[in-house]
């Protein structure tokens, strides 16, 4: 059997498609990198999202290779060999799901090395999502190779990644939103709306059985001799349908599921002051933490004896308890998986503790927090190693006017900021009248 998928594999279209599908989906990934860089969970995830392209092409090869079998005129030749069906079925079964199975991993270790150095936490819900997204592969390449046998014209495979790409980013929008879209399409549910998100084990489950039925679906269309069976498809997409449905959670239960608590647990320094970030970003904790440490250090005069990673999410909305003694910063990964506007990040947490825990100031205060905080950085608020300051001409007003005081009297106006924040005052003339 080794010898005859081998044989198989040279002489159908299987290899081919590997290497276009491979390529293609490897030039998407690097094109949107910093989709996927912040870690593990976040690339194979992007992956899954990119089927849209992916399983298209997959299926186009199926249709390609019945076409190229059907132009060959070898039906009546294969038909006339005194082997059962199945055996004459297998090899190309076999050669292009594993021409699928190899383009689709090509594509994943093709992206690993951009973030194989600062990905440090690898879920094991990330294994799953990789499957379900091969078993995907499987069934569309299947899925063409019948569709390629029912109608064997040239316009087949072409149409066929057209209508495949057409249905797989608009046909679930005609379906409920959550867990019912995911599990009926697995390319959708997967957008990354955090560094945090992940994929529930029972939106997995439902995908795999989808995705199964329509494989079955699929080698049932391509194995049966008279097209008066074709029918016999939909007993196996009606089961999985059925059971997809039974498994699939909806709701809050499907909202839930889609952050990953474990990613957003702190990992710290050992020594003191601590610095901390989430565990989704632990590889990056050696180049965050000087800079943590350096804002600590001019925050000598607060009560601030630590720095943690803002671990908030929009949805589901989550965030951190408030603490006095802690403040906070927000982690951005760059297109290699490293930290992403290095000079920004000292700047953001003095202006985050002078702006209050709760962010409780109107834009005219945080205007007073950029001031108090590039005073303690002796930086001016539109200049930076970056380039990235925003132009604010009010808060370089006010810093002006701090640097043009005794380093006493500005250091208690700045004081004076900080203790009305803490207690979510007004802090609009604090730097302008001094401290009361």
């Amino acid at each position: 059997m080794n010898r005859i998928i081998g044989i198989e594999l040279r002489r159908s279209a299987a290899l081919g498609a590997a290497l276009l599908i491979a390529v293609a989906g490897t030039i998407v990934l690097h094109a949107t990198a910093g989709r996927w860089s912040s870690g593990w969970m976040a690339l194979v995830m992007t992956q899954r999202e990119y089927l849209a392209v992916l399983s298209p092409l997959a299926m186009a090869a199926g249709a390609w290779q019945s076409f190229r079998e059907h132009r060959a005129n070898v039906a009546e030749l294969f038909a006339s060999a005194p082997r059962p069906r199945p055996r004459k079925i297998v090899p190309i079964l076999v050669a292009t799901g594993l021409a699928a199975l190899f383009a689709y991993l090509v594509t994943l270790l093709a992206a690993a090395p951009r973030i194989a150095d600062t990905a440090r936490y690898l879920p094991p819900a990330a294994f799953v999502v990789v499957a379900v997204g091969l078993v995907a592969m499987i069934a569309s390449v299947w899925l063409g190779l019948a569709v390629g046998r029912l109608v064997p014209a040239l316009a087949t495979a072409p149409a066929l990644a057209v209508i495949g790409f057409a249905l797989l980013i608009f046909a679930p929008h005609a379906l409920p939103d959550g867990g019912v879209t995911a599990a009926f399409s697995p390319s959708m549910g997967m957008s990354m709306f955090s560094d945090y998100d992940t994929v529930g084990g029972q939106v997995s489950v439902a995908q795999a059985l989808w995705m199964v039925a329509v494989a079955m679906a699929g080698l049932v269309l391509f194995a049966v001799e008279n097209r008066k069976f074709a029918f016999a498809a939909l007993l196996p997409l009606a089961i999985g349908a059925t059971a997809t449905a039974l498994v699939v959670p909806t709701g809050d239960a499907y909202d839930q599921g889609t952050l990953d608590p474990v990613a957003q647990e702190l990992v710290c320094t050992d020594d003191a002051p601590r610095a901390c970030v989430s565990r989704a970003h632990e590889g990056l904790l050696p180049e965050a933490a000087p800079k943590a440490r350096h804002a600590l250090e001019l925050l000598s005069k607060a009560p601030v004896v630590e720095v943690h990673e803002d671990t908030s999410t929009f949805s589901p909305p989550t965030s951190p308890r408030s603490r006095a003694d802690t403040a906070l910063m927000t982690i951005a990964v760059d297109t290699h998986g490293r930290l992403a506007n290095a000079g920004r990040l000292e700047p953001a947490i003095l202006t985050g503790v002078f702006t209050g825990p709760l962010s409780c100031g109107d834009a005219r205060n945080f205007q007073v927090a950029t001031a108090a905080a590039y005073w303690l950085l002796d930086r001016e608020p539109t200049v930076g190693p970056d380039g990235l300051e925003l132009d604010d001409p009010e808060a370089v007003q006010l810093w002006k006017g701090l640097k043009a005081l005794p380093r006493a009297e500005a250091g208690a106006r700045v004081t004076a900021v900080y203790q009305a924040a803490q207690k979510c005052k007004d802090s609009t003339d604090l730097l302008t009248r001094g401290a009361r």
